[in-house]
């Protein structure tokens, strides 16, 4: 290409199969590439002097929105408050009665309303001047689910251990019978602090089998105690300080009175006689001054130590006007620790087929 060669020269030779237009020129590709920076800058002028666009710009800025803002000093750890915000926010979506009643009862109460403060103080004094109550009493009144009510509030199966007609009230501190259900067989009182038996601890349980009073403090018993007791056959009342000992029921199989302050003259004349069923009798360790006659036929076990027997009879234990009779089941007869010499009475056990246990 020669110097000073035109834009047209040069289209026509490059391109000689395409027309030419007169006047216009087609411009090449180097010269809008050229252009393309001053077209930019052009529209950009455009844009500023027509204004604001409402599609491209940001929403016009209003001065007065600055006061609520101090740029300068804002901190940013500031933690917002929302509980603040949300209150502001939807306070007109919620009815805050309800919510400031339940506040009166919380502890935020406790802090924005005095009168609320003031009642949680008045409870807390209440609660610091309750005093505590005195250990409960055994009075036996009122009636409950299982039987009559104690003193302690609860009914005596719930003091006491109640399982299939058997009431066990051992070492509960008990100083009394307490009162059982009707259809109670076995009474368990034992090593408690019972004094007295009364006559009508035992008149509504007509069902009554068996009385173990056993390690009590009892030193005296209504006489007819045991009179209504139809079916009583089992009687301890060992280490107690019984000197008298009451009418007893025909139907006992076994009478424990170890360990007590029986005297002779504290028994019922013949109070064994007519116990067809009777078998064991344990009186040792007591104050008795003979052996209590006449004995049943059924009696196996006889127990006596420890008294103040000095003499025996030839019908102690025999009869001596049928030289044939022979006590068969009494084979366990115990006299020792008595002022007594057995070998003085031979006539006394001819018809034992064991003899006694004692001597000098």
């Amino acid at each position: 290409m020669k110097k000073g060669t035109t834009a047209t020269e040069v289209w026509k030779s490059t391109n000689p199969s395409r027309p030419f237009y007169r006047n216009k020129p087609v411009t090449p590709m180097f010269e809008l590439r050229a252009s393309l920076p001053s077209l930019m800058m052009a529209v950009a002028l455009a844009l500023l002097v027509s204004g604001p666009c409402p599609g491209f710009t940001s929403p016009l800025h209003d001065p007065h929105d600055d006061d609520g803002f101090d740029l300068e000093n804002y901190d940013l750890n500031t933690v917002t408050d929302l509980e603040t915000l949300g209150a502001n926010v939807y306070e007109d979506n919620y009815d805050y009665e309800d919510l400031d009643q339940e506040i009166e009862v919380g502890t935020v109460a406790n802090i924005h309303h005095p009168d609320s403060q003031t009642k949680v103080e008045h409870h807390q004094e209440k609660v610091v001047t309750i005093k505590e109550p005195l250990p409960p009493t055994l009075d036996f009144k009122g009636s409950g689910f299982f039987g009559p009510q104690t003193g302690l509030g609860m009914p005596t199966c719930l003091l006491c251990v109640c399982i299939s007609g058997s009431v066990y009230c051992d070492d509960i501190g008990l100083e009394q019978i307490p009162p059982m259900p009707k259809e109670t067989t076995h009474f368990y009182g034992r090593f408690n602090k019972i004094r007295h038996v009364k006559n009508t601890d035992f008149t509504s349980l007509s069902k009554l089998q068996s009385i173990d009073l056993t390690g009590n403090q009892i030193s005296e018993m209504d006489e007819d105690v045991f009179r209504s007791l139809k079916h009583l056959q089992h009687l301890l009342l060992a280490d107690n300080n019984l000197q008298v000992l009451p009418e007893l029921p025909a139907t006992m199989k076994r009478i424990d009175l170890r360990n007590n302050r029986l005297i002779s003259r504290g028994l019922h004349s013949e109070t064994f006689k007519d116990m067809s069923q009777l078998q064991f009798l344990y009186l040792s360790y007591n104050n008795l001054d003979y052996i209590p006659t006449p004995l049943p036929l059924s009696l196996r076990v006889l127990h006596l130590q420890g008294n103040n027997i000095q003499s025996l009879h030839e019908d102690t234990f025999c009869d001596s006007h049928d030289r044939s009779f022979i006590r068969r089941k009494l084979e366990d007869i115990r006299l020792d620790g008595n002022p007594l010499n057995i070998h003085q009475f031979p006539r006394a056990y001819v018809c034992l087929p064991r003899l006694p246990v004692g001597g000098q």
